[in-house]
């Protein structure tokens, strides 16, 4: 039983797609997720650590032993690594954030190093994550939310079946200025018997 100030956990689970193994975090990922999340292109649209301060190894450190892990025993959502199953090779980060219990929705955000763009597996990591989040976590809505001006981002949205609900205006700060928030979502009557959308 769960005391009145703490959050549900969502289960530690692997999950596995036709070329992707979605897996924890561990130290041995730490220099794929400094080039990754550090590359000018993911920096973009995610200021990460934070608006004005540059990804440093450290961060990277701390994003694999600490913060992913903590996402989930925090009750805010999971952390996955997306690495092909193929080779091994780390692809990308994926999760689920900003999971509100009591009103069963959950958020899904991703990133991907440049070595890993353009083939479609960020499309098929969210489908992964938001369908698990649906069909086997009994969620009641999956959000995503990209920079309006992140087309790739969108496509993603689009392709992996969810809703475009609106503009969420000047919503997110980024390294230079502030940008508006296009709002997605995907609700379980969205998907057919077999999942999809």
């Amino acid at each position: 039983m769960t005391g009145a100030d703490e959050s549900p956990l969502m289960p530690s689970v692997v999950l596995r797609t036709e070329r992707l193994v979605l897996r924890a975090h561990t130290g041995d990922d730490i220099d794929a997720v400094l080039r990754g999340a550090g590359d000018p292109g993911v920096q973009r649209w995610l200021p990460m650590p934070r608006p004005g301060k540059a990804y440093t190894r450290a961060d990277a450190e701390d994003w694999c032993l600490v913060s992913a892990p903590h996402a989930r025993v925090s009750g805010d959502g999971q952390q996955w690594a997306a690495v092909e199953a193929e080779t091994g090779a780390y692809a990308g980060s994926v999760g689920l954030t900003r999971t509100m219990w009591r009103a069963s929705s959950t958020e899904v955000g991703y990133w991907m190093g440049p070595w890993a763009r353009g083939r479609g597996l960020a499309t098929e990591a969210v489908v992964a994550l938001s369908r698990w989040a649906l069909l086997d976590q009994r969620f009641e809505r999956v959000e995503l939310k990209a920079a309006a001006g992140n087309t790739a981002s969108r496509r993603v949205a689009a392709k992996a079946g969810f809703t475009y609900e609106g503009t969420e205006r000047n919503a997110m700060p980024l390294h230079e200025g502030r940008a508006d928030l296009a709002v997605y979502s995907l609700i379980p009557a969205d998907l057919g018997r077999d999942g999809t959308a």
